[in-house]
């Protein structure tokens, strides 16, 4: 079974822009997991109670494993739509392509929160989101990961060719 045109030079750029998203994903959810854990237990330092660093160490790992996974679940779910909206603007203004795909990342992670706040029974699902500052905060770390998304996967110049520097090959006489 032979592939056509279109199927063979689609694969190589999906294969290109995969790599790139995960690591910017992963980024996302680290630090969105890392700001709710320390925001949360520095809520509880000003109720007056004492939390070691071990423990804040300790609590963070707990919350990377545990809280983490469902974070990125609810971060894929705002990227989706908001990454694919930012790719085909991109399309129109390619100058732009960095600050839309980070926009879009920090765009998509507060409507996916405020999504589940509104869906959740609890008053919010992740506490620090509960206030514009923390929300914020943890808007900025999607933000840097969609940025990172978008210089992981720009396009490269090409390069001249190496046997002629400064020419272009024509297939002509130079």
């Amino acid at each position: 079974m032979r592939s056509g045109p279109s199927t063979q030079s689609a694969n190589p750029r999906w294969t290109r822009h995969l790599g790139p998203l995960l690591l910017a994903w992963l980024l996302a959810a680290a630090w969105g997991s890392v700001v709710q854990t320390q925001w949360n237990l520095q809520a509880l330092v000003g109720l007056g109670v004492d939390i070691p660093a071990a423990e804040r160490a300790r609590t963070t790992w707990q919350d990377l494993a545990g809280f983490a996974p469902v974070y990125a679940g609810l971060l894929a779910a705002g990227w989706l739509p908001a990454l694919a909206a930012a790719a085909v603007l991109a399309r129109r203004r390619p100058a732009w392509r960095s600050p839309l795909l980070a926009a879009a990342a920090g765009a998509g992670m507060v409507a996916a929160v405020r999504t589940v706040d509104a869906l959740a029974p609890m008053p919010v699902f992740i506490d620090a989101t509960r206030e514009w500052p923390g929300l914020l905060v943890m808007a900025a770390g999607a933000a840097i990961a969609g940025w990172l998304y978008a210089r992981l996967t720009a396009r490269r110049p090409a390069q001249k060719n190496a046997l002629s520097p400064g020419l272009e090959h024509s297939g002509g006489s130079p």
